[in-house]
């Protein structure tokens, strides 16, 4: 399992910085794990043969590979008693159908490989200049990052993974959207479920994506300002992304809320003048909630935002318990 994690955080900082897109079924990348355990006895730990196990072609295979080869040393070790030292190191191959690694050969040493210089190959010298300039020009690490969202925009550890695993734009989207409404888990859970979801369904990069961040920053401050609701909001989103990328707009939200009514209502007089009615076609419910069964209050937040369509759904919740407990 940590073979596996550090493997998938070194191929995340590949990808970040631009060295390679890391894609396992196309060679881009491959991985040869060295293998050995450090077995306690007598008081002494006694590290066994290496085995390097070659070409594996995917994350979970190190990781089966590694689980498989810990358990055959160590009943290897136990048959024979030997040492790191005693015997040649051996190559083996990862059969992932059956399970198993499989012996190919005795591990070669430096000179078996038959090295030479190629007279084509001019050496490359790398100034401290050169790299001066390309650590200048690095992006800020994924782990780093990730870190950041936690600390900054008070995300859970899964939602920062999941931003920073979709590379680059997709975090600086989340970024822009997270600043410009000033509620980063608001913005996490539209950029990981709401825009995730249409991109895959329309098959679109978030380059592509038709609603920018700061539209998206928008129409989450008008639900965090209780100018809109969720459900509304959503309506909108969803119009928004029908529109051509010039019409897709700060002003456009605007215009959608107005031609479809669906701005949250603020008058507090007819919410409470619908939440009486509700409350007296509800009894049970009124008698639990004043026996401090506040989730009783569920299914008449349901009725008085049918009615009412367009008021905020907490502070229908608030005003039902209100006026059932006399506040």
């Amino acid at each position: 399992a940590e073979a596996k994690a550090y493997l998938e955080e070194l191929k995340l900082l590949l990808s970040y910085i631009g060295v390679s897109d890391c894609n396992m079924q196309e060679g881009s990348l491959r991985c040869d794990a060295n293998i050995n355990l450090h077995v306690m006895q007598d008081g002494e730990k006694i590290p066994t043969p290496i085995v390097e196990v070659k070409n594996v072609n995917s994350f979970r295979n190190v990781e089966l590979a590694c689980e498989y080869e810990v358990v055959r040393q160590f009943e290897q070790f136990k048959e024979t008693g030997k040492r790191l030292g005693e015997v040649e190191k051996e190559t083996r191959g990862w059969d992932a159908n059956r399970g198993v690694t499989f012996s190919q050969r005795g591990k070669e040493e430096a000179s078996d490989y038959r090295y030479f210089p190629d007279p084509d190959l001019v050496p490359v010298i790398v100034s401290d200049e050169m790299l001066n300039e390309a650590k200048a020009n690095l992006c800020e690490f994924p782990a780093v990052r990730r870190q950041r969202f936690i600390d900054e925009y008070k995300l859970s550890t899964y939602d920062a993974t999941v931003i920073i695993e979709k590379l680059i734009p997709f975090a600086d989207y989340f970024e822009t959207v997270a600043k410009g409404c000033g509620d980063g888990k608001q913005a996490a859970n539209w950029v990981t479920q709401d825009v995730t979801r249409e991109m895959n369904d329309r098959g679109l990069s978030i380059e592509e994506f038709p609603i920018k961040a700061d539209v998206l920053a928008a129409l989450l401050s008008k639900v965090l300002k209780g100018d809109l609701t969720i459900k509304s909001a959503r309506e909108v989103f969803m119009d928004l992304i029908e529109l051509p990328v010039a019409e897709c707009t700060t002003a456009r939200i605007d215009q959608i809320i107005d031609e479809k009514g669906l701005g949250a209502l603020q008058d507090t007089g007819q919410i409470a003048e619908v939440i009486s009615a509700v409350v007296a076609r509800n009894e049970k419910a009124a008698s639990d909630i004043r026996e401090g069964k506040l989730q009783a209050a569920g299914p008449m937040i349901g009725q008085v935002m049918k009615e009412l369509k367009g008021a905020d759904p907490k502070t229908v919740r608030q005003m039902i318990i209100d006026h059932i407990q006399g506040n």
